[in-house]
Protein backbone atom coordinates (compact mmCIF):
# COMPACT_ATOMS: atom_id res chain seq x y z
CA UNK A 1 0.00 0.00 0.00
CA UNK A 2 1.52 3.39 -0.95
CA UNK A 3 1.71 5.92 2.28
CA UNK A 4 -0.03 9.16 1.77
CA UNK A 5 1.70 12.36 1.14
CA UNK A 6 1.05 14.06 4.79
CA UNK A 7 1.86 10.95 6.07
CA UNK A 8 5.05 10.36 4.51
CA UNK A 9 6.12 14.31 5.07
CA UNK A 10 4.74 13.39 8.71
CA UNK A 11 7.39 11.06 9.36
CA UNK A 12 9.87 12.21 6.67
CA UNK A 13 9.61 16.18 6.64
CA UNK A 14 12.79 16.88 4.55
CA UNK A 15 12.35 17.00 1.03
CA UNK A 16 15.22 16.32 -1.58
CA UNK A 17 15.19 19.46 -4.28
CA UNK A 18 17.12 18.01 -6.98
CA UNK A 19 18.05 20.67 -10.13
CA UNK A 20 20.53 19.07 -11.78
CA UNK A 21 22.26 14.84 -12.62
CA UNK A 22 24.86 15.32 -9.57
CA UNK A 23 22.08 15.87 -7.32
CA UNK A 24 19.70 13.22 -9.10
CA UNK A 25 22.64 10.77 -8.34
CA UNK A 26 23.22 11.90 -5.07
CA UNK A 27 19.66 11.65 -4.37
CA UNK A 28 18.90 7.87 -4.98
CA UNK A 29 21.94 6.97 -2.80
CA UNK A 30 19.68 8.80 0.17
CA UNK A 31 16.82 7.02 1.93
CA UNK A 32 14.01 10.48 1.75
CA UNK A 33 10.84 9.52 0.14
CA UNK A 34 9.80 12.49 -1.65
CA UNK A 35 11.64 14.25 -4.33
CA UNK A 36 11.34 17.49 -6.25
CA UNK A 37 12.55 17.90 -9.44
CA UNK A 38 13.46 21.38 -10.79
CA UNK A 39 15.14 20.46 -14.01
CA UNK A 40 15.00 18.38 -17.00
CA UNK A 41 13.29 18.86 -20.62
CA UNK A 42 10.85 16.86 -22.82
CA UNK A 43 13.58 14.70 -23.84
CA UNK A 44 14.59 13.70 -19.79
CA UNK A 45 11.99 13.76 -17.71
CA UNK A 46 10.25 10.50 -18.51
CA UNK A 47 13.54 8.51 -17.67
CA UNK A 48 14.21 11.34 -14.40
CA UNK A 49 11.39 10.24 -13.15
CA UNK A 50 11.63 6.23 -13.75
CA UNK A 51 14.90 6.27 -12.35
CA UNK A 52 13.15 8.27 -8.81
CA UNK A 53 10.42 5.68 -9.42
CA UNK A 54 12.10 2.75 -10.02
CA UNK A 55 14.43 3.76 -6.53
CA UNK A 56 10.50 4.01 -5.01
CA UNK A 57 10.28 8.06 -4.39
CA UNK A 58 7.33 9.85 -4.81
CA UNK A 59 8.23 12.37 -7.18
CA UNK A 60 6.99 15.96 -7.84
CA UNK A 61 7.91 17.95 -10.94
CA UNK A 62 8.15 21.80 -11.50
CA UNK A 63 6.37 21.83 -14.90
CA UNK A 64 7.31 25.68 -14.96
CA UNK A 65 11.09 24.39 -15.18
CA UNK A 66 11.13 21.77 -17.55
CA UNK A 67 12.90 23.23 -21.33
CA UNK A 68 10.85 22.71 -24.28
CA UNK A 69 7.11 22.48 -22.60
CA UNK A 70 5.55 26.12 -22.43
CA UNK A 71 3.35 26.75 -19.01
CA UNK A 72 0.16 25.57 -20.51
CA UNK A 73 -1.91 23.21 -19.40
CA UNK A 74 -0.79 20.80 -21.79
CA UNK A 75 2.02 20.30 -20.15
CA UNK A 76 0.82 19.05 -17.11
CA UNK A 77 -1.17 16.63 -19.61
CA UNK A 78 2.39 15.36 -21.09
CA UNK A 79 3.77 15.12 -17.79
CA UNK A 80 0.64 12.72 -16.92
CA UNK A 81 1.24 10.54 -20.50
CA UNK A 82 5.13 10.26 -20.44
CA UNK A 83 5.77 10.09 -16.57
CA UNK A 84 4.59 8.24 -13.71
CA UNK A 85 4.87 11.79 -11.59
CA UNK A 86 3.04 11.79 -8.43
CA UNK A 87 2.10 15.75 -8.64
CA UNK A 88 3.21 19.03 -9.86
CA UNK A 89 4.84 22.17 -8.55
CA UNK A 90 4.25 25.54 -10.65
CA UNK A 91 3.98 29.30 -9.81
CA UNK A 92 0.46 29.19 -12.20
CA UNK A 93 -2.73 27.99 -10.50
CA UNK A 94 -4.22 26.84 -13.48
CA UNK A 95 -1.67 24.16 -13.79
CA UNK A 96 -1.75 22.57 -10.47
CA UNK A 97 -5.62 22.76 -10.97
CA UNK A 98 -5.33 20.66 -14.26
CA UNK A 99 -2.79 18.84 -12.45
CA UNK A 100 -5.40 17.93 -9.72
CA UNK A 101 -8.08 17.55 -12.51
CA UNK A 102 -5.75 14.58 -13.63
CA UNK A 103 -5.57 12.53 -10.23
CA UNK A 104 -1.90 14.28 -9.63
CA UNK A 105 -1.00 15.65 -6.47
CA UNK A 106 -0.47 19.77 -6.58
CA UNK A 107 2.04 22.07 -4.88
CA UNK A 108 1.57 25.73 -5.39
CA UNK A 109 4.74 27.26 -5.40
CA UNK A 110 4.87 30.97 -4.41
CA UNK A 111 7.46 33.71 -3.67
CA UNK A 112 6.81 35.93 -0.92
CA UNK A 113 8.88 39.02 -1.58
CA UNK A 114 6.25 41.56 -0.35
CA UNK A 115 3.24 42.40 1.41
CA UNK A 116 2.06 42.68 -2.41
CA UNK A 117 2.55 38.91 -2.82
CA UNK A 118 1.73 38.12 0.06
CA UNK A 119 -1.80 39.50 -0.03
CA UNK A 120 -2.15 37.85 -3.39
CA UNK A 121 -1.09 34.44 -2.34
CA UNK A 122 -4.38 35.21 0.33
CA UNK A 123 -6.55 36.60 -2.34
CA UNK A 124 -6.13 33.72 -4.60
CA UNK A 125 -7.97 30.93 -2.94
CA UNK A 126 -4.73 28.50 -3.23
CA UNK A 127 -5.28 26.48 -0.29
CA UNK A 128 -8.72 25.63 -1.54
CA UNK A 129 -7.55 24.14 -4.53
CA UNK A 130 -3.54 23.00 -3.74
CA UNK A 131 -2.70 20.31 -1.99
CA UNK A 132 0.43 22.10 -0.51
CA UNK A 133 1.18 25.42 -0.73
CA UNK A 134 5.16 25.93 -1.00
CA UNK A 135 6.78 29.25 0.42
CA UNK A 136 10.03 31.14 -1.18
CA UNK A 137 12.05 31.71 0.72
CA UNK A 138 11.44 29.30 3.85
CA UNK A 139 13.59 31.07 6.45
CA UNK A 140 10.40 32.93 8.13
CA UNK A 141 9.61 31.60 10.42
CA UNK A 142 6.86 34.64 11.85
CA UNK A 143 5.58 34.32 8.42
CA UNK A 144 4.96 30.47 8.18
CA UNK A 145 3.34 30.51 11.69
CA UNK A 146 0.72 33.08 10.81
CA UNK A 147 0.27 31.59 7.18
CA UNK A 148 -0.15 27.82 9.12
CA UNK A 149 -3.05 29.16 10.53
CA UNK A 150 -4.50 31.39 7.71
CA UNK A 151 -4.59 29.12 5.11
CA UNK A 152 -6.27 25.56 4.93
CA UNK A 153 -3.66 23.80 2.68
CA UNK A 154 -0.39 22.53 4.41
CA UNK A 155 2.73 24.68 3.80
CA UNK A 156 6.61 24.00 2.74
CA UNK A 157 9.01 26.03 3.41
CA UNK A 158 11.64 26.19 0.88
CA UNK A 159 14.51 28.19 -0.76
CA UNK A 160 17.60 29.11 1.30
CA UNK A 161 17.30 25.98 3.85
CA UNK A 162 20.49 25.22 4.51
CA UNK A 163 21.34 23.50 7.90
CA UNK A 164 19.80 22.06 10.91
CA UNK A 165 18.07 24.93 12.63
CA UNK A 166 16.70 26.56 9.22
CA UNK A 167 14.38 23.02 9.66
CA UNK A 168 14.23 22.94 12.53
CA UNK A 169 12.56 27.15 12.54
CA UNK A 170 10.17 26.52 9.49
CA UNK A 171 8.70 22.58 10.92
CA UNK A 172 8.25 24.75 14.54
CA UNK A 173 6.74 27.60 12.78
CA UNK A 174 4.37 25.30 10.87
CA UNK A 175 5.37 23.92 7.89
CA UNK A 176 4.47 20.43 7.51
CA UNK A 177 7.98 20.04 5.42
CA UNK A 178 11.04 21.91 4.02
CA UNK A 179 12.24 21.28 0.59
CA UNK A 180 16.12 21.56 -0.04
CA UNK A 181 18.58 21.56 -3.19
CA UNK A 182 21.37 21.29 -0.26
CA UNK A 183 22.90 17.77 0.21
CA UNK A 184 23.58 18.54 4.08
CA UNK A 185 19.89 19.10 4.79
CA UNK A 186 19.09 15.75 3.13
CA UNK A 187 21.47 14.06 5.24
CA UNK A 188 19.72 15.27 8.59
Amino acid sequence: MITPLPALLEENPIIIAIKDEEGLSRCLQNPKPVVFVLYGSVVSIPDIVRRLKEAGKTVFVDVDLLDGLSAREAAVEYLVGATEADGVISTKAALVRRAKALGLAGVYRTFLLDNMALQSLRKSGGSQWADFIEILPGLMPKLIARLSHELNAPLIASGLIADKQDVIDALGAGAVAVSSTCPAVWEL
